[in-house]
């Protein structure tokens, strides 16, 4: 398997029915997840032990899957390793892995993942886009300022956002205006 490389991959997380945007990171062939306590990722990776990894190229996906839910029909079934996973029908590609956690606080949790099965879906080749990577950036720094207000998160928005604005195309900023809607209650706009 190697969809995913070295580093962190962001990817949009699927586990029964819940999509959330997540960091999976891959060091020294080990695949591990955190996690922020009180989600219900956390909730069913504990529950069910399997996550999945869609890699996805919307970004508006990425910043409704950060601050919202998705309808059912959004989701796929796969039959992977004796259960039924949950996959986004959209994925460009998808990673299938058995979750394990290794350490749970009142803050977060740890899961150690293993790859069961993966698809690319579509081969459809996209450079690179600044405006694609800023909108990630910012949701990112966008869902901590849900968690904490911090000035210095604000101005990682704002800096990103204008990268979206040279950058990005018009779903780059369709997804930057819904993530600062999202943001301007949190940031007392």
């Amino acid at each position: 398997m190697g969809l995913l490389i070295p580093g962190i991959n962001e990817v949009i997380a699927t586990t029964a029915f819940n999509a959330a945007p997540i960091g999976i990171h891959f060091r020294e062939g080990i695949f591990r997840v955190i996690l922020f306590s009180g989600s219900h990722t956390v909730a069913n990776v504990e529950r069910d032990g399997w996550m999945v990894a869609n890699i996805i190229h919307d970004p508006v996906l990425y910043v409704k899957t950060a601050f919202g839910d998705l309808p059912r029909d959004r989701f796929s079934d796969e039959r992977v390793d004796g259960r039924t996973m949950q996959r986004l029908s959209d994925a460009d590609a998808w990673v299938a892995f058995s979750a394990v956690v290794e350490k749970k606080t009142s803050v977060s949790l740890v899961a150690r993942l293993t790859p069961l099965k993966e698809q690319v879906v579509t081969s459809r080749i996209l450079p690179v886009n600044r405006g694609f990577n800023s909108i990630i950036d910012a949701t990112v720094h966008a869902t901590r300022l849900n968690i904490r207000k911090d000035q210095e998160l604000e101005k990682l928005i704002e800096y990103h956002a204008g990268i979206v604005r040279k950058c990005g195309g018009p779903r780059e900023l369709e997804a930057l205006d819904l993530l600062l809607e999202h943001c301007r209650p949190q940031a007392g706009k």
